[in-house]
Parts: C-alpha cells; structure tokens; sequence
C-alpha cells in the first residue's frame, strides 16, 4: 500500500484524472454488468420453449404471466408485446413486437462504449503524462545545478513512468471489461431478434388457423 502511494504521489498531477478515470469506468461497468447480468438477461431457448407450449395449447393468458414474471428481461418484454395482440392480425402482431424491440434496443447497448472510451482517455492521459514528464527532465538538466540535477531528471522521468504505467493499469481491465459486457449484451440482442421472429411466425400461424 505504502509502495503504492509512493507509485501515486510520484506521478504528479496526472494521476489524478487518470484515477477519475478509473472510478467512472468503474461505475459504469458494474451498472452495466448488473442491469444486463441480473435484469435483462433470460435464458432465451429454455424461455421461449415454455412460451411456444403455452401458445400452441392456447393459453395465451399463462404464456403472459410468465413474461410479467420475467418483467425486466428484454426478451420477456418483447415477447408480451407479441403476447398482447395475439388475438389481433398479424400486422398489428409484427408492429407490437418491432416497437418493442425499438424500445428494449437502445437500453441493452446504453453507456457500453463509454466503457471503452474512458478505457482510451487513461491511455491518453498516461501518454500525456509521459510527455510532460519528459519535458521536466529535459528541462531539469537544462537548467538546474549540478547538485540537483539527478532529483529533478528523476522526478520527471517517475512521472513520465508512472503516468503510463498508471493509465495502462486503469484501460486494460476496462477494455477487458468493455469487450465481456459487449459480447453479453450481443448475446441478449441476438436472442431478442431471434425468438421475436420465432414468436411472430408462431402467433401469424395461430391467427391463420383461426
């Protein structure tokens, strides 16, 4: 810890936004991963199956009650949309389940690239500070005695280091975290567009058969 704050206080002025980074990529990826993980997540087959059963058995009212059940899920939401106009035609079907999908759409993929953006500023501001750093010690055997030569060239090389190493330590796992939350989040999407069509097919055959 000591070693650590040692690591910080070196690395000058810098650390301090790359730090702000590192809490709001922080923030949002837990957000993310606990909207998505915990609430808009379903197991999409194993979900639809139960609904399929309860549609070709007629039980509209029950296939609804399980969505209402799994009320946060995208794919529940979408697919009670459908569940609603069942009994209507098969227009007023697809329209219910696409202005559905336009809803849940944009909440699955919202804030995930801020993750990778903040992720991309750290980086930055490491190099920033590294250029500075840099600077200093440039300047620091340009200008001062001999005596304090040696302590200024590493104070800047220590924020040139530090600086970098710092930014790199914030972006990675963030990138890490950027590219899991995104696959999820394809994941859900992927399963919305696939059993809603699944669902419209159903329910347009229901509404032929009368």
């Amino acid at each position: 810890m000591d070693n650590f704050a040692q690591f910080y206080q070196e690395g000058g002025g810098f650390m301090h936004a790359i730090a702000l980074c590192a809490v709001l990529g922080a923030g949002v990826m837990i957000e993310r991963f606990i909207f998505l993980f915990f609430r808009f997540n379903v197991n999409g087959g194993q979900f639809f199956n139960q609904v399929q059963k309860l549609v070709m058995a007629n039980n509209i009212d029950r296939a609804i009650k399980l969505c209402n059940a799994a009320d946060k899920a995208a794919l529940a939401r979408v697919i009670k949309a459908g569940l609603t106009r069942a009994n209507k035609g098969e227009a007023d079907i697809a329209a219910a389940i696409e202005e559905s999908m336009l809803e849940v759409g944009p909440a699955i993929s919202k804030r995930i690239p801020m993750i990778a953006a903040v992720a991309n500023i750290a980086t930055m501001l490491g190099l920033l500070g590294t250029i500075f750093g840099m600077i200093e010690a440039f300047t620091a055997v340009a200008t001062v005695s001999a005596d304090q030569r040696s302590t200024a060239l590493a104070r800047g090389i220590g924020i040139a280091i530090n600086t970098t190493g710092f930014g790199l330590m914030v972006a990675i796992p963030l990138l890490a975290a950027h590219i899991f939350i995104s696959n999820l989040a394809k994941k859900i999407s992927d399963e919305v567009d696939l059993y809603s069509v699944k669902l419209e097919n159903l329910l347009s055959a229901r509404v032929r058969q009368g």
